[in-house]
């Protein structure tokens, strides 16, 4: 019944996307997070449902050209561009150049990024940017809510897992992906009109929380507290939401079980946990290889026994795990670029975040009293920046480093950037905040999706 419905759906969604293209980024973005073909156990499990869509939004995007908007040209898309080309140059000199797992994984990414580039010259506007994000919200959140609230039922006793077969198929990965939504959640409370959209997005939230803390991820808990941290400064009242957000947060803390106190207070004392050691150890043998190929790195899929074999340290109690593939995952966002794609690969994709905090403060700035943007662009903007302060914490013990996640976020600055410069640039008038709602904008780019 589940594969049906899903075929249903997904085919339901066809002429709408050739109607509209902008559809089709939001199918794919929701095909791509949710991995909805994960819950079925049919004939739907196997299709080719990310292809057909994609397939369809690039045959509308050649149909339409009124929704096909410039491509937006800025410090972040060129970054991106730049790590993308990068990233291709690396495979070509990967140690294992031939290796089908190499390109594998380089046109895997090459999608994802390729989609991301096709949704920045689709969305424009207010309404197009807030449905994107409760797509990204609702198709990863599901799995918060869900987990959530199977924390409340077990008391926090069981671990909470993502969708099989995903890139959040784990406890780690998932909990950091929740995080980096839970700001995306805050912006939707804050801009929603309808009462009961709030309170479900309130709830949805909580139980997001306790989802990260039942997924007894410590790098998780690092980055939720890193969060509470900005999202409590960013807020209009700094010291009151600070307190509010220290309270909740320790409320909820204190509703988990002592098993749960008892594997996070391992932070502290990280050279007698096995798990943080290993990872240490991989760390080691990333920069190493690194330090030997300081361009190119290893290439996609550095975690494979050719690069071990060269540049893990020799002696110590790791040695023998690594020879049985125990100990090859890059677990840190930053060391998986640095030993797949050298020192140029980290630096852009470092560079890239930190454009992207940077931009969406100016944008925030530039619009704090504007008569159409004001009323979103400054609550959306510091939100994006807390959440990719939970990405850089949390992905700092995770290898989520292609994960789509983020590189949406990102490209939701650029895409902000684009629709008030392409507004400008087109000359159209800015009413006063008492006007109508329909008239504040002659594009409704100034409209809340609701309207």
């Amino acid at each position: 019944m589940r594969d049906i419905v899903l075929t249903l759906v997904v085919m339901g969604l066809l002429p709408f996307i050739l109607r509209s293209p902008v559809i089709g980024a939001y199918a794919w973005a929701w095909l791509g997070m949710m991995n909805p073909n994960r819950a079925v156990f049919g004939f739907a499990r196997s299709l080719p449902f990310s292809q057909v869509v994609a397939i369809a939004t690039l045959l509308s995007l050649l149909m339409n050209k009124k929704d096909r908007k410039p491509f937006p040209v800025d410090a972040i898309s060129i970054t991106l561009l730049l790590l993308m080309v990068w990233m291709s140059v690396t495979s070509f000199f990967a140690i294992n150049p031939k290796s089908d797992m190499v390109l594998d994984r380089w046109i895997f990414v090459l999608k994802i990024q390729f989609m991301i580039w096709v949704t920045m010259m689709l969305v424009r506007g207010r309404k197009d940017i807030e449905r994107l994000i409760w797509v990204m919200t609702l198709s990863i959140g599901f799995y918060g809510f869900k987990g959530g609230f199977w924390t409340l039922v077990t008391g926090g006793s069981v671990r909470i897992w993502g969708p099989a077969g995903g890139m959040i198929e784990g406890n780690n990965e998932l909990a950091v992906a929740l995080a980096m939504l839970v700001p995306m959640m805050v912006y939707l409370i804050r801009v929603s009109t309808g009462k009961w959209v709030r309170r479900l997005l309130i709830l949805g939230t909580v139980l997001m929380t306790f989802s990260i803390l039942g997924s007894q991820s410590r790098g998780a808990l690092l980055a939720l507290v890193a969060m509470g941290f900005f999202l409590g400064i960013k807020g209009k009242h700094p010291v009151r939401s600070s307190v509010l957000i220290g309270v909740l947060l320790a409320t909820a803390i204190a509703f988990m079980p002592d098993s749960w106190t008892q594997r996070m207070d391992t932070i502290q004392e990280y050279q007698a946990d096995g798990s943080a050691m290993q990872r240490i150890y991989t760390w080691k043998t990333l920069w190493n290889c690194a330090l030997d190929r300081p361009l190119v790195g290893a290439g996609f899929h550095a975690d494979n026994l050719d690069v071990f074999n060269r540049y893990a340290p020799r002696g110590g109690e790791f040695e023998h795990m690594y020879q049985e593939g125990m100990l090859r995952v890059a677990h840190s966002i930053y060391f998986q670029m640095l030993g797949e794609h050298g020192f140029p690969g980290v630096g852009l994709f470092i560079l890239l975040g930190l454009l992207a905090w940077r931009m969406a403060g100016q944008l925030a700035k530039e619009t704090k009293d504007h008569p159409v943007y004001g009323s979103w662009v400054p609550q959306l903007a510091p939100m994006i920046q807390v959440s990719l302060v939970g990405y850089a914490v949390g992905g700092a013990f995770l290898s989520l480093g292609y994960f789509d996640l983020p590189y949406y976020i990102v490209a939701l600055v650029s895409v902000l950037r684009a629709t008030i410069r392409e507004d400008k640039s087109a000359g159209l008038p800015a009413t006063p905040r008492g006007a109508p709602r329909g008239l504040i904008h002659p594009s409704n780019r100034g409209q809340p999706s609701g309207s």
